[in-house]
Protein backbone atom coordinates (compact mmCIF):
# COMPACT_ATOMS: atom_id res chain seq x y z
CA UNK A 1 0.00 0.00 0.00
CA UNK A 2 2.84 2.38 0.87
CA UNK A 3 4.52 1.63 -2.47
CA UNK A 4 1.29 2.44 -4.31
CA UNK A 5 0.85 5.69 -2.37
CA UNK A 6 4.47 6.62 -3.10
CA UNK A 7 3.85 6.04 -6.80
CA UNK A 8 0.77 8.26 -6.64
CA UNK A 9 2.67 10.97 -4.77
CA UNK A 10 5.48 11.00 -7.31
CA UNK A 11 3.04 11.00 -10.21
CA UNK A 12 1.05 13.87 -8.69
CA UNK A 13 4.20 15.89 -8.09
CA UNK A 14 5.29 15.41 -11.69
CA UNK A 15 1.77 16.42 -12.78
CA UNK A 16 3.03 19.99 -12.41
CA UNK A 17 5.44 19.23 -15.25
CA UNK A 18 2.51 17.97 -17.31
CA UNK A 19 0.58 21.18 -16.59
CA UNK A 20 3.61 23.24 -17.59
CA UNK A 21 4.04 21.35 -20.85
CA UNK A 22 0.30 21.68 -21.48
CA UNK A 23 0.59 25.46 -21.19
CA UNK A 24 3.65 25.78 -23.43
CA UNK A 25 2.79 23.14 -26.03
CA UNK A 26 -1.00 23.03 -26.12
CA UNK A 27 -1.90 26.63 -25.41
CA UNK A 28 1.08 28.34 -27.05
CA UNK A 29 2.15 25.72 -29.63
CA UNK A 30 5.70 26.16 -28.30
CA UNK A 31 7.82 22.97 -28.06
CA UNK A 32 9.79 24.12 -25.01
CA UNK A 33 12.94 22.11 -24.33
CA UNK A 34 13.69 24.41 -21.37
CA UNK A 35 11.61 21.98 -19.30
CA UNK A 36 14.57 19.70 -18.56
CA UNK A 37 16.73 22.57 -17.32
CA UNK A 38 14.05 24.45 -15.37
CA UNK A 39 13.00 21.26 -13.55
CA UNK A 40 16.55 20.80 -12.30
CA UNK A 41 16.86 24.53 -11.58
CA UNK A 42 13.80 24.44 -9.32
CA UNK A 43 15.20 21.47 -7.43
CA UNK A 44 18.68 22.98 -7.14
CA UNK A 45 17.47 26.36 -5.88
CA UNK A 46 15.02 24.85 -3.40
CA UNK A 47 17.58 22.35 -2.08
CA UNK A 48 20.32 24.96 -1.77
CA UNK A 49 18.09 27.32 0.18
CA UNK A 50 16.78 24.52 2.42
CA UNK A 51 20.33 23.52 3.33
CA UNK A 52 21.00 27.21 4.07
CA UNK A 53 18.12 27.17 6.57
CA UNK A 54 15.32 28.78 4.55
CA UNK A 55 11.65 28.07 5.15
CA UNK A 56 10.62 25.24 2.78
CA UNK A 57 7.70 27.21 1.32
CA UNK A 58 9.90 30.20 0.55
CA UNK A 59 12.60 27.94 -0.89
CA UNK A 60 10.05 26.33 -3.21
CA UNK A 61 8.71 29.71 -4.32
CA UNK A 62 12.27 30.87 -5.02
CA UNK A 63 12.76 27.80 -7.20
CA UNK A 64 9.57 28.67 -9.07
CA UNK A 65 10.83 32.22 -9.65
CA UNK A 66 14.10 30.85 -11.01
CA UNK A 67 12.19 28.54 -13.38
CA UNK A 68 10.02 31.44 -14.55
CA UNK A 69 13.20 33.40 -15.32
CA UNK A 70 14.46 30.52 -17.45
CA UNK A 71 11.17 30.48 -19.37
CA UNK A 72 11.37 34.24 -19.91
CA UNK A 73 14.90 33.85 -21.29
CA UNK A 74 13.73 31.24 -23.81
CA UNK A 75 10.75 33.38 -24.87
CA UNK A 76 12.91 36.48 -25.30
CA UNK A 77 15.42 34.61 -27.45
CA UNK A 78 12.58 33.35 -29.61
CA UNK A 79 10.35 36.42 -29.78
CA UNK A 80 12.87 39.23 -29.97
CA UNK A 81 15.97 37.58 -31.46
CA UNK A 82 14.08 35.47 -33.99
CA UNK A 83 15.55 32.12 -32.90
CA UNK A 84 13.39 29.05 -33.57
CA UNK A 85 11.51 27.73 -30.49
CA UNK A 86 13.33 24.40 -30.36
CA UNK A 87 16.76 26.00 -30.69
CA UNK A 88 15.92 28.71 -28.15
CA UNK A 89 14.92 26.06 -25.62
CA UNK A 90 18.02 24.00 -26.33
CA UNK A 91 20.27 27.04 -25.84
CA UNK A 92 18.73 27.94 -22.48
CA UNK A 93 18.56 24.34 -21.27
CA UNK A 94 22.21 23.81 -22.20
CA UNK A 95 23.18 26.98 -20.35
CA UNK A 96 21.19 25.87 -17.32
CA UNK A 97 23.30 22.70 -17.11
CA UNK A 98 26.24 24.89 -16.13
CA UNK A 99 24.14 27.22 -13.97
CA UNK A 100 22.71 24.30 -12.00
CA UNK A 101 26.13 22.75 -11.43
CA UNK A 102 27.62 26.04 -10.25
CA UNK A 103 24.61 26.83 -8.04
CA UNK A 104 24.63 23.37 -6.44
CA UNK A 105 28.41 23.34 -6.03
CA UNK A 106 28.58 19.61 -6.76
CA UNK A 107 26.63 17.01 -8.67
CA UNK A 108 24.46 15.89 -5.75
CA UNK A 109 23.38 17.55 -2.50
CA UNK A 110 21.41 15.63 0.17
CA UNK A 111 18.93 17.60 2.22
CA UNK A 112 19.97 15.77 5.37
CA UNK A 113 18.24 17.25 8.38
CA UNK A 114 16.60 20.08 6.46
CA UNK A 115 12.86 20.37 7.02
CA UNK A 116 10.89 19.97 3.79
CA UNK A 117 7.30 20.76 2.92
CA UNK A 118 6.52 17.05 3.04
CA UNK A 119 7.97 16.84 6.56
CA UNK A 120 5.78 19.74 7.68
CA UNK A 121 2.64 18.17 6.22
CA UNK A 122 3.48 14.77 7.66
CA UNK A 123 3.96 16.23 11.15
CA UNK A 124 0.67 18.13 11.03
CA UNK A 125 -1.61 15.74 9.16
CA UNK A 126 -0.07 12.41 10.17
CA UNK A 127 -1.24 12.48 13.81
CA UNK A 128 -4.78 13.30 12.70
CA UNK A 129 -4.81 10.24 10.45
CA UNK A 130 -3.36 8.10 13.24
CA UNK A 131 -6.25 9.11 15.50
CA UNK A 132 -8.56 7.74 12.82
CA UNK A 133 -6.90 4.33 13.16
CA UNK A 134 -4.39 4.59 10.32
CA UNK A 135 -0.98 2.97 10.85
CA UNK A 136 1.76 5.53 11.62
CA UNK A 137 3.91 4.72 8.57
CA UNK A 138 0.89 4.60 6.28
CA UNK A 139 -0.45 7.84 7.76
CA UNK A 140 2.79 9.65 6.92
CA UNK A 141 2.76 8.58 3.28
CA UNK A 142 -0.97 9.24 2.99
CA UNK A 143 -0.37 12.78 4.26
CA UNK A 144 2.30 13.31 1.60
CA UNK A 145 -0.03 12.02 -1.11
CA UNK A 146 -2.85 14.29 0.07
CA UNK A 147 -0.48 17.26 0.03
CA UNK A 148 0.68 16.51 -3.52
CA UNK A 149 -2.94 16.12 -4.64
CA UNK A 150 -3.85 19.43 -3.03
CA UNK A 151 -0.98 21.23 -4.76
CA UNK A 152 -2.04 19.86 -8.16
CA UNK A 153 -5.69 20.80 -7.60
CA UNK A 154 -4.73 24.34 -6.60
CA UNK A 155 -2.36 24.72 -9.58
CA UNK A 156 -4.92 23.42 -12.08
CA UNK A 157 -7.66 25.61 -10.59
CA UNK A 158 -5.50 28.75 -10.73
CA UNK A 159 -4.55 28.00 -14.35
CA UNK A 160 -8.19 27.44 -15.28
CA UNK A 161 -9.34 30.68 -13.67
CA UNK A 162 -6.44 32.70 -15.08
CA UNK A 163 -6.82 31.50 -18.66
CA UNK A 164 -10.49 32.44 -18.55
CA UNK A 165 -9.69 36.07 -17.69
CA UNK A 166 -9.31 38.71 -20.40
CA UNK A 167 -5.51 38.51 -20.26
CA UNK A 168 -5.53 34.72 -20.15
CA UNK A 169 -7.91 34.53 -23.11
CA UNK A 170 -5.65 36.89 -25.04
CA UNK A 171 -2.67 34.66 -24.26
CA UNK A 172 -4.54 31.59 -25.47
CA UNK A 173 -5.59 33.41 -28.63
CA UNK A 174 -2.01 34.50 -29.22
CA UNK A 175 -0.87 30.92 -29.00
CA UNK A 176 -3.60 29.49 -31.23
CA UNK A 177 -3.81 32.24 -33.86
CA UNK A 178 -0.93 34.73 -33.52
CA UNK A 179 -1.90 36.51 -36.74
CA UNK A 180 -5.36 37.36 -35.40
CA UNK A 181 -3.88 38.38 -32.04
CA UNK A 182 -1.52 40.82 -33.77
CA UNK A 183 -4.42 42.18 -35.82
CA UNK A 184 -6.21 42.94 -32.54
CA UNK A 185 -3.20 44.89 -31.31
CA UNK A 186 -1.73 42.24 -29.01
CA UNK A 187 2.04 41.81 -28.74
CA UNK A 188 2.42 38.06 -29.28
CA UNK A 189 6.05 38.22 -28.15
CA UNK A 190 5.06 39.46 -24.69
CA UNK A 191 2.24 36.92 -24.54
CA UNK A 192 4.75 34.15 -25.23
CA UNK A 193 7.03 35.52 -22.51
CA UNK A 194 4.18 35.32 -20.01
CA UNK A 195 3.14 31.85 -21.13
CA UNK A 196 6.61 30.33 -20.87
CA UNK A 197 7.16 32.02 -17.51
CA UNK A 198 4.03 30.29 -16.19
CA UNK A 199 4.94 26.94 -17.78
CA UNK A 200 8.49 26.86 -16.43
CA UNK A 201 7.50 28.09 -12.97
CA UNK A 202 5.24 25.03 -12.73
CA UNK A 203 8.03 22.77 -13.95
CA UNK A 204 10.47 24.30 -11.44
CA UNK A 205 7.90 23.83 -8.66
CA UNK A 206 7.78 20.14 -9.58
CA UNK A 207 11.58 19.99 -9.40
CA UNK A 208 11.59 21.62 -5.98
CA UNK A 209 8.93 19.26 -4.65
CA UNK A 210 10.62 16.17 -6.10
CA UNK A 211 13.93 17.17 -4.49
CA UNK A 212 12.15 17.55 -1.14
CA UNK A 213 10.25 14.28 -1.54
CA UNK A 214 13.29 12.17 -2.45
CA UNK A 215 15.59 13.99 -0.03
CA UNK A 216 18.26 15.25 -2.42
CA UNK A 217 18.86 17.36 -5.52
CA UNK A 218 20.94 16.17 -8.45
CA UNK A 219 22.13 18.08 -11.51
CA UNK A 220 20.88 15.22 -13.71
CA UNK A 221 17.40 14.99 -12.18
CA UNK A 222 15.72 16.87 -15.03
CA UNK A 223 16.84 14.63 -17.87
CA UNK A 224 13.79 13.36 -19.77
CA UNK A 225 11.28 15.66 -18.07
CA UNK A 226 10.11 17.17 -21.35
CA UNK A 227 9.35 13.65 -22.59
CA UNK A 228 7.54 12.89 -19.33
CA UNK A 229 5.44 16.02 -19.72
CA UNK A 230 4.61 15.25 -23.34
CA UNK A 231 3.74 11.65 -22.47
CA UNK A 232 1.43 12.79 -19.68
CA UNK A 233 -0.35 15.36 -21.88
CA UNK A 234 -0.85 12.97 -24.79
CA UNK A 235 -1.80 10.06 -22.57
CA UNK A 236 -4.36 12.21 -20.77
CA UNK A 237 -5.78 13.38 -24.07
CA UNK A 238 -5.98 9.78 -25.31
CA UNK A 239 -7.91 8.84 -22.18
CA UNK A 240 -10.30 11.81 -22.24
CA UNK A 241 -10.37 12.87 -25.90
CA UNK A 242 -11.33 16.36 -27.04
CA UNK A 243 -12.41 18.52 -24.12
CA UNK A 244 -12.59 22.05 -22.76
CA UNK A 245 -9.86 23.82 -20.84
CA UNK A 246 -10.80 22.52 -17.38
CA UNK A 247 -11.08 18.90 -18.47
CA UNK A 248 -7.89 19.16 -20.50
CA UNK A 249 -5.96 20.40 -17.44
CA UNK A 250 -7.36 17.57 -15.33
CA UNK A 251 -6.52 15.09 -18.08
CA UNK A 252 -2.88 16.26 -18.18
CA UNK A 253 -2.56 15.71 -14.43
CA UNK A 254 -4.31 12.34 -14.65
CA UNK A 255 -2.01 11.39 -17.51
CA UNK A 256 1.02 11.98 -15.28
CA UNK A 257 -0.32 9.71 -12.54
CA UNK A 258 -1.35 7.06 -15.08
CA UNK A 259 2.05 7.20 -16.73
CA UNK A 260 3.81 6.83 -13.38
CA UNK A 261 1.64 3.82 -12.55
CA UNK A 262 2.50 2.27 -15.92
CA UNK A 263 6.22 2.83 -15.31
CA UNK A 264 6.04 1.37 -11.81
CA UNK A 265 4.06 -1.63 -13.05
CA UNK A 266 6.54 -2.26 -15.86
CA UNK A 267 9.49 -2.15 -13.45
CA UNK A 268 7.75 -4.49 -10.99
CA UNK A 269 7.00 -6.84 -13.88
CA UNK A 270 10.73 -7.12 -14.56
CA UNK A 271 11.47 -4.41 -17.13
CA UNK A 272 15.19 -3.68 -17.26
CA UNK A 273 15.64 -0.06 -16.07
CA UNK A 274 18.04 0.43 -18.98
CA UNK A 275 15.02 0.13 -21.30
CA UNK A 276 12.89 2.62 -19.36
CA UNK A 277 13.56 5.57 -21.70
CA UNK A 278 12.74 3.44 -24.74
CA UNK A 279 9.52 2.31 -23.06
CA UNK A 280 8.68 5.96 -22.34
CA UNK A 281 9.13 6.83 -26.01
CA UNK A 282 6.90 3.90 -26.96
CA UNK A 283 4.14 5.15 -24.64
CA UNK A 284 4.33 8.63 -26.18
CA UNK A 285 4.16 7.15 -29.68
CA UNK A 286 1.19 5.00 -28.74
CA UNK A 287 -0.62 7.98 -27.19
CA UNK A 288 -0.04 9.95 -30.39
CA UNK A 289 -1.04 7.25 -32.84
CA UNK A 290 -3.88 5.46 -30.99
CA UNK A 291 -6.48 8.28 -31.26
CA UNK A 292 -5.88 8.58 -35.00
CA UNK A 293 -6.17 4.84 -35.54
CA UNK A 294 -9.33 4.63 -33.48
CA UNK A 295 -10.77 7.63 -35.30
CA UNK A 296 -10.06 6.15 -38.73
CA UNK A 297 -11.64 2.82 -37.75
CA UNK A 298 -14.77 4.48 -36.39
CA UNK A 299 -15.17 6.37 -39.67
CA UNK A 300 -14.69 3.18 -41.64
Amino acid sequence: MITLLSTWTFGLTLALVALGVFVSYRLFSFPDITTDGSFTLGGVVAAGLLVAGWDPALATLAGMAAGATAGVATALINAFLGVEPLLAGILVSTSLASVNLVALGRSNVPLGRSTTLFDVVERRLGPLLERCGVDATLAGELARTAFALGVVIVAATVLYLFFRTRLGTAMRAGGDTPTMARALGRDTGLLTVGGLAIANSLTAAAGGLVAQYQGFADVQMGIGMVVWGMASVFLGRALVGGAGLGTALAAAAAGSVTFRLLVASALRAGLDPDWLKAATAAVVLAALVAPRLLGSRSKA
